[in-house]
């Protein structure tokens, strides 16, 4: 079956003729949703469905960030709020925590046929930096970062949800939000090695990562990672040994100057394996699929490996006994 290495939004909480059409045609590899496309639990899951349904293929991805705190999709009154990372971190058993946590989130998210979320947050958390990433961050050591985002994973695989490690190399330290411009960061490469890179190198093994908009000046001063080829050889696939599936962070972000096309272009350019769009402007999704290619290859064994590590689905969960629990570990925090 034809899949284009993209994944695409949409407008709204049920798809329109034309979107119908256009998903038909490009046949994404996966969809992501935002607050914009979700009423209440049957809406969502019948979304999913449909989704599903179009394109043809009964595994295929359908995202969405929730994270917790300042992050989550889905809220009240039909989901529970979730404690941000920054909280977890402060909970008595916090591996505990983050792990039960992640594995509950997964349980709300595989109801509604949402199979990836775009968690765990790997970045570090640095003073001064800018608060885009903050109390997303588990802690400033990158090794209590990588033992808590691999539980996050581990909370999330548990429950049939594939977990998508970001923002692969590094975004805590950037001065600057880069869904509003481009930041730049200025550490040594060494600096970066030890600290920034470093949870993203304990977790390399993970299925799937999405990238950072962010030029790290000593790598390639030029060209933000999602866009460098040096970046993505030479630290992602490199330093860091990451050999999964890598998918950009949204191409319509302020921090890529170029075209829509133009930056889809470039991710697959520099390595990237999967394009993310994700504002549901008709317009602009024809662009991405105009310059994403078929999904073949080596991209197409990393996908197919990230779905088989939740092909055979949720574990066994007492849902009441595990909200219980989870309650008793972060009411204090």
């Amino acid at each position: 079956m034809t899949v284009r290495a993209f994944i695409s939004g949409c407008a709204s909480t049920m798809f329109s003729d034309e979107e119908k059409r256009f998903l038909s045609e490009a046949c994404p590899w996966g969809l992501i949703l935002f607050k914009r496309n979700i009423q209440n639990p049957a809406q969502v899951a019948e979304l999913t469905r449909s989704y599903r349904e179009i394109v043809g293929r009964a595994d295929a991805p359908v995202l969405i960030d929730q994270e917790g705190g300042r992050v989550q999709r889905l809220g009240p009154p039909h989901w529970p709020n979730f404690p941000a990372a920054e909280k977890l971190a402060l909970a008595a058993d916090t591996k505990a925590s983050v792990e039960l946590g992640a594995r509950l989130i997964a349980n709300e998210l595989t109801r509604l046929g949402i199979n990836v979320d775009c968690l765990p947050v790997a970045d570090l958390r640095f003073t001064g930096a800018h608060d885009v990433i903050g109390d997303r961050a588990y802690s400033t050591d990158p090794v209590e970062v990588a033992t808590l985002a691999r539980a996050a994973a581990d909370g999330l695989m548990a429950g049939g949800v594939l977990p998508v490690v970001k923002h692969i190399p590094g975004h805590g330290r950037a001065l600057a939000d880069s869904h509003l411009e481009l930041p730049k960061v200025s550490a040594s490469a060494a600096e970066l090695s030890r600290t920034d890179f470093e949870p993203f190198r304990r977790l390399s093994d993970l299925p799937l990562a999405m990238t950072a908009h962010v030029i790290y000046e000593a790598i390639d001063p030029a060209l933000p990672a999602t866009i460098s080829p040096k970046v993505v050889n030479d630290v992602i696939r490199g330093h860091i040994g990451f050999d999964g599936l890598l998918m950009t962070d949204d191409v319509s972000m302020k921090a890529l100057s170029g075209g829509i096309g133009e930056n889809t272009k470039a991710a697959f350019a520099a390595g990237c394996d999967l394009a993310l769009h994700c504002n549901g402007k008709i317009d602009e999704m024809r662009a991405v699929a105009e310059n994403s290619p078929l999904l073949d290859g080596k991209s197409a064994e990393r996908a197919k490996k990230a779905l088989d590590s939740i092909a055979s689905g949720p574990k066994p969960l007492d849902v009441a006994e595990a909200w219980s629990r989870f309650s008793a570990m972060i009411e204090t925090v």
